[in-house]
């Protein structure tokens, strides 16, 4: 049986992530999870839902991206009951040809063995640069 502890589900996702394990990464979620990415980027809102995360949220983010040259580093995880407050770094070549390098931080909460919401926070103005360079202020040139 799969453990239902918050740290663990949450690491399990990362590795998931980092593996390319689609049927993990969607099992890692409660089917009316939501996340939240700052900004006024095109990937920037809330997704609602299971399927909304990680079809449309992570699976065009993923696109963003060069295949193969996107690397995840898990570098810290602190608990405090439900909630785990993860910290990464992104690295990776984008589909533009730009360098991306970036520190996330994601606050998960997690219920009953899935996470049921994340806030995402990163350096939206250096996403902008790297992943969408023809957005100036938010809006397209």
């Amino acid at each position: 049986m799969a453990t239902t502890d918050p740290k663990t589900v949450v690491i399990r996702y990362v590795e998931a992530v980092i593996a390319g394990d689609l049927p993990a990464i969607r099992n890692s979620f409660a089917e009316d999870a939501t996340w939240t990415y700052p900004g006024d980027l095109p990937l920037s809102g809330t997704w609602k839902g299971r399927d909304a995360i990680v079809d449309d949220f992570l699976g065009s983010a993923g696109a963003l991206f060069r295949p193969g040259t996107v690397v995840i580093e898990l570098t810290q995880v602190v608990v405090e009951g439900h909630r785990v407050v993860a910290e990464w770094t992104s690295d990776a070549i984008a589909a533009n040809g730009a360098e991306y390098h970036n520190r996330c931080l994601g606050v998960f909460t997690v219920q009953n063995g899935r996470i049921t919401s994340v806030r995402e926070y990163a350096d939206t103005r250096h996403t902008a640069d790297a992943l969408f360079p023809d957005l100036v202020n938010g809006q397209k040139q």
